[in-house]
């Protein structure tokens, strides 16, 4: 039985991973402690998912190990050895504000962490796929030097632009406002393709738009529609941080992306890098989003609203998707934001009305 090692399991990426492998018959090796919860509080905890990875997938292992611990990380590589196939690594610190607070910690998980992750792949299974949930922070702030034009309920680029379909993997990530996040993102980005390129190793960076799905233990500072529609549901009041609330993302379903590893698993390159998100597909501006909440809760957001907007956070982002498209051709968005935000409802809203 062939071995995939994922870290942050327990996650909204990282416990998707574990479902659709396993099911492919895979031996699941999950690497998570619950640093979210340090990050962001007990709500964000991720125990409750891990469990129900533990009850219902049969060949799910847990090790509850910080990635920055690289004698235990090496460990278990060094016993899997070249059992190992493939690496999918989206455990990270995720937050532009939590970064701020404590860089150590930031830079430590995102950047030092990876590197622990390559290094151990690179000495123990060197033709295992790499694969790396990056973020679309690494462009910094340049996408709002963008043409922008404010809309009655969005921020939208001039469609004349070379990007009006989304942005491409050619703009720089260089000389920009990035957050410390940002920033430890670009260090963890560059060493994934540096592995591939300078060892000739199979890595691909992800650099991803919003990510989310049912699975997302949404909190403020992290998980943009999930702990939007959770608010909307609980009564929890909400906090639009600047840009009139118009600032557009694209979101992509857990599911999604994970369609997006596989195709990378079974036909992989070195040193990649892929912008994927939700695209023209599945995009939303913070107001749109809040009335598709309403209209499937039923209920009324309480939402105020500060000018000032989260340091070097984006306008306007949406991906372009075709180069990943161009390369694996069966691959398409399968979900809309109405669609995701209406799941992430039906599958949560027991487990809230509690809250």
């Amino acid at each position: 039985m062939s071995v995939v090692v994922i870290t942050g399991s327990a996650g909204l990426i990282g416990s998707e991973a574990v479902r659709f492998f396993s099911k492919l018959g895979m031996h699941v090796i999950g690497i998570d402690n619950d640093m979210r919860k340090f990050f962001f509080g007990e709500e964000a905890s991720t125990t409750w998912n891990r469990k129900c990875l533990e009850e219902n997938v049969k060949n799910y292992k847990h090790h509850d190990i910080d990635i920055r611990n690289y004698s235990k990380i090496e460990g278990i590589f060094k016993y899997f050895g070249k059992k190992i196939s493939l690496i999918i690594h989206t455990a990270a610190q995720p937050s532009h504000d939590w970064a701020a607070r404590d860089p150590f910690s930031d830079f430590s998980v995102n950047a030092n962490g990876t590197l622990n992750l390559l290094q151990a792949t690179r000495e123990y299974c060197p033709e295992a796929p790499f694969i790396f949930t990056s973020t679309n922070k690494v462009y910094g702030d340049l996408p709002n030097y963008l043409p922008l034009a404010e809309l009655e309920k969005r921020w939208e680029i001039d469609p004349s632009h070379k990007y009006s379909s989304g942005i491409f993997e050619d703009m720089s990530i260089d000389q920009s406002k990035h957050s410390l996040f940002g920033a430890s993102k670009v260090a963890a980005d560059v060493l994934v393709q540096e592995y591939g390129r300078y060892f000739g190793m199979k890595t691909v960076s992800f650099r991803g738009g919003c990510l989310t799905g049912p699975n997302h233990s949404g909190t403020q500072l992290h998980g943009f529609l999930a702990y939007l529609i959770k608010c909307a549901m609980t009564g929890t009041p909400y906090t639009i941080f600047g840009y009139r609330g118009k600032q557009v993302r694209d979101n992509i379903h857990s599911s999604d992306l994970i369609a997006a590893f596989y195709e990378f698993y079974i036909d992989p390159g070195i040193g990649e890098v892929y912008n994927i998100g939700g695209g023209r597909e599945s995009n939303c501006s913070m107001l749109e989003a809040i009335e598709l909440c309403q209209e499937i809760t039923g209920r009324e957001l309480d939402y105020s609203y500060t000018e000032d907007n989260r340091s070097g956070d984006h306008i306007w982002y949406i991906s372009d998707l075709s180069k990943f498209k161009a390369k694996y051709p069966s691959w398409s968005i399968k979900y809309s934001v109405p669609q995701i935000l209406r799941e992430i409802y039906e599958h949560n809203s027991g487990r809230w009305a509690n809250q």
